[in-house]
């Protein structure tokens, strides 16, 4: 069988041309039969383009003009986006011009004039048109279908790279394999059909950021879907990138406030943090960490929201309480939502740890939630199954711990030399049954610094949040606490935990002894005080105030149904007469004895009025 040749022209060659052509790739190929097909393409206004199996030597006037028009607008980003080869390849070019190196080539005047300059006033001002030949590899598409793609040809693509579809379309290869490379769609695949040409462009698919995305709602790619209209980016950043080295991080030692009570108290999160939520379906899960975003407020923290497989009205109701409360100027939501494609889902938390990327590297500090990574395992394990990849347990593919492992670790504090800025992650992962050693949990688990799990049983019994303070855990622990809130909190989770433990039995009826009876009423009082309203995160001295005068029993005598209408009450009633305590408490972050005497008086004075209006 003959190799066939394809050699496209925008004017017929002549003889002396055609031979020189032939004489070139008949020596590259000795001794195979070779059809030369010539063809004419005036769309390619001057050159030659020849496809020699799936290698396309370019060197056409229209190939210059469009990477005048590509150097313009990704030079920029290109080596930041590349794959590791590409990078190395744009030191040592081998023939092929790379999009990082036409800005050298080209008149910095035919830029800026790109847009009125016609195609044939532009190419007199190309230099060398004629003795550069871009040379790529390039394939077809032999089958597409569920947004995955196979392609023939495409020898140099490498795992993780941007493929471009002649119709436009991106894709990214997910499976290489001697026969044939696989790649998901991230357009609408109904677009994309068999024998489409495919490139390799040695880049990873990149994401708009910096500060035009607060306050925005965009897709995986970058493009604004909330209807307030485009914006120009500044900057790009490939959305795979690699985790901070052990040498660049620092300790974790800052706190990052939730705004609630029982999670600031016992499981509390540090900047630079990653502390999974877990737990089932409508247990409040989303719900603490929109507390969260909402407690940021005025706090120097920016906020980057991925929504992965929730429904649209989800997504909207969240924007919509976002901005009610101010919140989302600091805030970017991505969204890939349910009836969005598995490879929007797959590719959505990773654009969204870009976005938070570059502001931690500006040295600032973010807060990244990947809402939920249950639903994005499940958009992976279909990809990889649509793609013929061997399964696993669950029929999960074998690589799916390094799926989120590489996500999550991208999560740090950095070390003062870079900046000092953090990314701390709130995963968020559903449960079936409340199993957590089901696989993906546990994966997501070990690679964590602490989870938060919320229990059904609790969260019917009207426990708000429903935290189960037995299963929950923070592995940065009081470091990650003021000392005020370390010293009122210090023997909260044994309490709460002993005073379920005998809540177990009591339920029985058996008679208490005088300290069984102690134990109960209190653990019911710090029940009662660590409960608290959605939506309605406390300040952090409100808080240790609460937990003060708990842990001191000074609420001992007050019937439980009156605590929350008490602690409402008493904090108006504190902040209004004890202002200077609050500001205080805040600014030190440290209680003194005489703090601890104002509080105790405070509380003495409110308790008689409290007393008198309910007599």
């Amino acid at each position: 069988m003959s190799r066939i040749i394809e050699v496209s022209s925008a004017v017929e060659l002549d003889g002396k041309q055609t031979a020189r052509i032939e004489k070139v790739f008949s020596s590259k190929h000795k001794g195979e039969k070779i059809d030369f097909v010539y063809k004419i393409d005036k769309e390619l206004i001057g050159g030659i383009l020849v496809v020699d199996g799936d290698k396309y030597y370019d060197g056409t006037m229209r190939s210059q003009i469009d990477k005048i028009a590509d150097s313009f607008q990704v030079n920029e980003k290109y080596l930041e986006a590349a794959t590791p080869a590409k990078r190395r390849k744009a030191k040592k070019s081998d023939g092929a011009v790379l999009p990082a190196e036409i800005a050298d080539q080209i008149d910095k005047s035919v830029v800026e004039k790109i847009s009125s300059d016609t195609f044939n006033e532009l190419s007199a001002k190309v230099d060398g048109y004629k003795k550069t030949f871009d040379v790529r590899h390039a394939g077809s598409v032999e089958f597409c279908g569920d947004g995955v793609i196979m392609c023939s040809g495409l020898a140099d693509a490498e795992y993780g790279e941007m493929l471009r579809i002649e119709n436009g379309a991106q894709a990214i290869v997910l499976s290489l394999s001697d026969e044939a490379v696989g790649a998901i769609v991230l357009d609408d695949d109904d677009k994309v059909s068999a024998h489409m040409l495919v490139n390799t462009t040695g880049m990873i698919v990149s994401v708009p950021v910096g500060d035009k995305l607060l306050g925005r709602v965009v897709n995986p790619l970058g493009k604004p879907i909330d209807g307030l209209g485009d914006f120009t980016a500044d900057k790009y950043r490939p959305i795979e990138a690699s985790a901070p080295a052990i040498k660049d991080r620092d300790k974790v030692d800052e706190p990052l406030q939730t705004g609630l009570l029982a999670i600031d108290s016992m499981i509390p999160i540090g900047r630079g943090q990653r502390e999974l939520i877990i737990g089932d379906r409508q247990t409040g899960k989303t719900s603490i960490a929109v507390d969260t975003i909402l407690n940021q407020k005025g706090k120097n923290v920016i906020c980057v929201y991925v929504a992965i497989g929730q429904k649209s009205s989800t997504v909207s109701s969240i924007y919509n309480l976002l901005s009610e409360n101010g919140c989302m100027d600091y805030t970017v939501i991505v969204s890939a939502t349910a009836r969005d494609s598995a490879p929007l889902q797959y590719i959505a938390p990773y654009a969204g740890c870009a976005i938070a990327e570059e502001f931690m590297y500006s040295g600032k500090d973010v807060l990244i939630v990947y809402d939920d990574l249950s639903k994005h395992a499940v958009a992976y394990r279909a990809m990889s199954l649509l793609l013929k990849r061997p399964p696993g347990r669950e029929a999960y593919p074998g690589d799916i711990f390094y799926l989120h492992s590489r996500l999550l670790e991208r999560a740090a504090k950095l070390s003062k030399e870079l900046g000092g800025g953090s990314m701390t992650a709130l995963p968020i992962v559903e449960t079936l049954a409340g199993d957590i050693s089901a696989y993906i949990p546990t994966n997501i688990i070990s690679i964590t610094d602490g989870q938060i799990y919320l229990e059904s049983e609790l969260f019917n019994s009207g426990m708000r949040p429903a935290v189960n303070v037995g299963l929950s855990v923070s592995r940065v622990g009081g470091s990650a606490q003021i000392k005020a809130m370390r010293k009122v909190s210090g023997k909260l989770r044994l309490e709460l935990s002993q005073y379920r433990e005998l809540a177990a039995f009591a339920q029985f009826g058996a008679d208490l002894d005088e300290s069984t009876a102690h134990m109960l009423e209190q653990g019911k009082s710090i029940t009662e005080v660590i409960k608290q309203d959605v939506h309605k995160p406390m300040r952090v001295a409100h808080q240790v105030i609460l937990l003060y005068i708990t842990v001191k029993q000074l609420l001992k005598g007050l019937p439980t149904s009156r605590i929350g209408e008490f602690k409402e009450r008493f904090i108006k009633f504190f902040d209004v007469d004890y202002s200077e305590i609050v500001t205080e408490l805040e600014e030190k972050g440290e209680m003194s004895m005489e703090m601890g005497i104002t509080i105790e008086d405070a509380v003495n004075e409110f308790m008689a009025l409290f007393r008198k209006e309910s007599d």
